[in-house]
């Protein structure tokens, strides 16, 4: 079972809690017609689909290749999906908007495409299991992102965490 990253899970989480937390105090001095109560809840059901989303598990076997989450989380936002190794064809190169590249899995059997999970821990251990079960070279793939984006952007962050701290602060104890 390969879960996504924790440096992407810490990364996006203290990312969200820095733009969000000080939308209730910043309305509260602002006098803004939406209420505080209501900021909270909405940060905390927003929070939640966060982690419900960074709760995905890729579960590979001698049989097949899964994308699972958790059973709490909403059925509308997931996107469980299984393939057959012996369904798999090929893997499938796309361009993003951003100049980046994804790869997805196309089955045999079915004109769909599946996206490859590239945000896992252990990714060179997946892409080895992978070509272990299809056959498929996969020695072109890489990461849609690196670590030292995700480190650049928690230090970020953690800035951002500081500034709002102290804006907080202010708002309290002034």
């Amino acid at each position: 079972m390969f879960r996504i990253s924790p440096l992407i899970q810490i990364t996006l989480i203290s990312l969200y809690i820095s733009l969000t937390i000080p939308l209730p105090f910043l309305s509260e001095i602002t006098d803004a017609s939406i209420s505080d109560t209501v900021l909270w809840i909405g940060i905390i059901v927003g929070g939640l689909i966060l982690i419900g989303t960074l709760s995905e598990r890729v579960i590979v076997d001698e049989d097949q290749i899964k994308i699972t989450y958790p059973i709490w989380f909403p059925f509308f936002f997931r996107k469980n999906w299984s393939l057959s190794w012996t369904e798999v064809k090929d893997l499938k190169l796309r361009t993003t908007g951003q100049g980046g590249s994804v790869y997805y899995l196309t089955s045999n059997s079915i004109d769909k495409a599946y996206l490859l999970p590239t945000r896992v821990e252990n990714f060179a251990h997946l892409i080895k299991f992978i070509t272990k079960r299809t056959g498929i070279d996969t020695s072109e793939i890489r990461p849609l992102s690196q670590p030292w984006m995700y480190i650049i952007l928690l230090f970020c962050t953690l800035l951002l965490l500081l500034v709002d701290s102290m804006v907080i602060w202010e708002i309290i104890f002034n």
